[in-house]
């Protein structure tokens, strides 16, 4: 067994001649892929990830999440904040875990993937990766279009899902040095514009008396927006080793891009998720929520909304960017002895913008409500996967992978198939089953507590279980 990256390379991953070493300002185009990140050009430090997963978050889509706690599960202010702090703090802990696997093994998330599950087996989990990338690719196009339909009337609402879409690319096709700079620009600018429009929404006598008497305390409420914020976090953590994979290889290093990647996390989330339910608390019809934000803040109203759609745009890319290096994943699974560069990386993530855009045009009616069965699909297909891929990365193999393996054709040491991680990947979304409360299904254990849903904590501890004693047991035969 391999002890690190730099014996990975030595099993063929050095960088083929044709492609230059990645160089530059945020200005040059990334050249690195899916393929490991030699030595030589990890940079940067783990307090980088501050910015990147602070501004990620600090956005309108984050701000329409939060509005759920009042609108879909009408809670009081303070009971649905207190549920959607937890569930920040909860599910951002498994996200961050993610984070240190980056500088590590230097390859993006999904390509790890291949570890757990084979070269094979890896295929369906990237697939449904992907389409998580788009889906919520397209709800950012849809926030972003009606945000710039209000700010700029002129606009109109595809004037500004084009405009979201136009911007978006900057970050998408330029990659990982142009995001990590926009990200400490919004982090800044977007930060200060939903702390300005939390004091001017809290300081309004009318909103603060609607607030007094609005909601009412349930546990199925108040789970449920804890599990809508888990899963915020939660669904980063195909995304996180992308931003952390150029970060120089050491223990300590590791430890401090989990922080930075909790913490920014965590704050970036947070106030936005506040002000969402704060507006949905205020919103006379919950889908008004941005109508109503602007409504508050008044002639300041198109300046913030403005800067918070610039912030969805560079979240937007974000998406962009890592559904076309899991889209190249795929591409290498099915030709394995070629090599992608940065043009096949470029056509894909054209491709994949077209197509969020086609879809995008599919989602304008009911927004909320599709967006929330987005939310209980994601939380049904995404907590197996995380738990076996934190368990198998810090319990079984201890950081340590053949990472060259990812890349060849039968798996290398890790095989097409790993049995036990896809039987336990089953295992995973079925013991979710009851326990899961929605408009389309709810399982026997909700019926039993009110309709509550704690579907994605069985699915984290039961999967988890499940996959240590399936090592376990093939140990031991």
């Amino acid at each position: 067994m391999p002890t690190d990256i730099a014996g990975t390379q030595d099993h063929g991953m050095t960088l083929p001649s044709t492609e230059q070493p990645t160089t530059g300002t945020a200005a040059t185009i990334e050249h690195r892929t899916i393929y490991p990140i030699p030595h030589s050009e990890r940079m940067g430090h783990p307090r980088d990830l501050f910015s990147v997963w602070f501004g990620t978050n600090t956005t309108i889509l984050t701000v329409i999440t939060g509005a759920l706690a009042s609108v879909v599960f009408h809670l009081p202010l303070m009971t649905g904040c207190l549920a959607l702090l937890a569930g920040n703090l909860i599910g951002g802990v498994f996200m961050a875990l993610h984070a240190a696997q980056g500088p590590r093994l230097g390859v993006p998330q999904m390509v790890q993937t291949c570890g757990q599950f084979g070269s094979m087996g890896a295929v369906p989990m990237i697939a449904l990766v992907v389409f998580i990338y788009v889906g919520f690719s397209a709800s950012n196009l849809v926030v972003g279009g009606e945000g710039f339909q209000l700010s700029v009337p002129w606009l109109g609402y595809t004037g500004g899902v084009l405009a979201v879409t136009v911007l978006s690319a900057f970050p998408a096709f330029w990659g990982y040095r142009t995001i990590h700079a926009m990200t400490k620009i919004i982090s800044v600018a977007c930060g200060a514009a939903i702390i300005w429009a939390l004091v001017v929404v809290m300081s309004n006598s009318d909103a603060m008396a609607t607030l007094h008497h609005f909601g009412h305390t349930t546990l199925s409420g108040f789970m449920g927006a804890v599990s809508v914020a888990a899963l915020w976090q939660l669904a980063y953590a195909p995304y996180v080793s992308d931003y952390s994979r150029y970060l120089p290889d050491s223990k300590q290093g590791a430890q401090h891009a989990f922080h930075a990647t909790y913490w920014g996390s965590a704050l970036g989330t947070i106030l936005p998720m506040f002000l969402g339910a704060t507006l949905g608390a205020v919103t006379p019809h919950g889908s008004d929520i941005l109508p109503t934000l602007m409504h508050y803040l008044g002639s300041g109203g198109p300046i913030v909304m403005v800067t918070l759609i610039i912030g969805i745009t560079v979240a937007n890319g974000m998406s962009i960017y890592c559904g076309s290096l899991s889209s190249l994943m795929l591409l290498q699974m099915a030709c394995p002895k070629r090599h992608f560069g940065m043009k096949t990386r470029m056509l894909i993530t054209a491709g994949i913008m077209l197509f969020v855009l086609a879809l995008t045009m599919l989602m304008t009616h009911n927004f909320m409500e599709t967006y929330t069965e987005f939310l209980n699909f994601l939380m049904i297909i995404m907590i197996p996967w995380t738990a076996i891929n934190l368990i198998d990365y810090y319990l079984v193999q201890h950081g340590t992978y053949d990472v060259a393996s990812f890349f060849k054709a039968d798996g290398g040491l890790y095989g097409r198939y790993n049995t036990p991680a896809l039987i336990c990947y089953v295992i995973g979304i079925a013991v979710q089953i009851p326990f899961i409360s929605n408009t389309f299904y709810t399982g026997p254990f909700a019926s039993m507590m009110d309709h509550t849903d704690i579907s994605w904590a069985a699915g984290l501890i039961l999967t988890s279980l499940f996959y240590i004693l399936s090592i376990k047991y093939h140990k031991v035969s």
